[in-house]
């Protein structure tokens, strides 16, 4: 090589260097900026969550009486704690570009397998036949397409991304007379009714999630709760709510 063209790829690979270092000072300063922003609340909650949604989860593994409620038990379990572990360390941590990034795509991509996850104890026990087929395909299928377009399009707006979460969620409408049905053959009445009841509660918690991430609005407290506080804050309500279902309709079959 002569010494002109070394010294143009000398100037190219610097600029290179000189380029990236900008990119990364570029990115630092907004992830700082965001910081300064950012609730100092942010994420706290669902760093409390995780360590109680693991023990829950091991208590009603273990207490399942069979396969398909350990199963269920199981998948209902990860894919809660995935979600509340994954969203604390993003939200706590002050990461690399490359890891924040990561992150993200991990934290957003995990509400649709948290609905997928969900939807599974519930489908196990209270459907049968084609029923059950059908919403386990359906939920599956869309969460599997929800992970990929938040891997491959992590910056999604928010007014699609948002949709797209509750109508998930709302896959099991054409169910709901095959979900109670189910319940009240399964459990009698009185069990029948409430784990119906907690399904249904659970469900218009995690949508009420779903409006208040969509449209950033309650904002109590932009220092110290703000929006995603509240979005946060009923993840955890619809949680609780369809764990208490789950339990009880897997402990009446002990």
């Amino acid at each position: 090589m002569n010494a002109p063209t070394q010294r143009l790829s000398e100037s190219i690979a610097d600029l290179r260097d000189s380029a990236g270092h900008r990119i990364d000072a570029a990115s630092k300063h907004v992830r700082d900026a965001l910081d300064e922003v950012k609730p100092k609340l942010r994420g706290w909650l669902h760093l409390g969550t995780a360590p109680l949604t693991l023990a829950a989860g091991i208590v009603l593994v273990v207490l399942s009486p069979d396969a398909t409620t350990r199963i269920g038990s199981t998948v209902f379990t990860v894919s809660a704690l995935l979600l509340f572990t994954v969203s604390a360390v993003y939200h706590r941590g002050t990461w690399s570009h490359g890891v924040w990034t990561f992150l993200r795509r991990f934290d957003h991509s995990n509400i649709f397998l948290l609905i997928a996850g969900s939807y599974t104890p519930f489908t196990l026990l209270l459907l049968d036949g084609w029923q059950q087929e059908a919403l386990l395909w359906v939920v599956w299928t869309g969460a599997v397409s929800g992970v990929l377009m938040k891997v491959f399009w992590a910056g999604a707006p928010r007014w699609l991304s948002a949709p797209i979460y509750i109508a998930l969620g709302w896959a099991a409408v054409f169910f709901i007379p095959d979900f109670a049905s189910g319940a009240v053959d399964q459990y009698g009445t009185g069990i029948g009714v409430a784990v119906f009841v907690l399904i249904c509660a659970g469900g218009a918690l995690y949508t009420i999630g779903g409006v208040v991430y969509a449209l950033k609005r309650p904002n109590p407290s932009p220092r110290w709760f703000g929006f995603h506080e509240v979005f946060h804050t009923f993840t955890i309500l619809a949680f609780a709510t369809h764990y208490v279902g789950v339990s009880l309709a897997t402990y009446a079959l002990r």
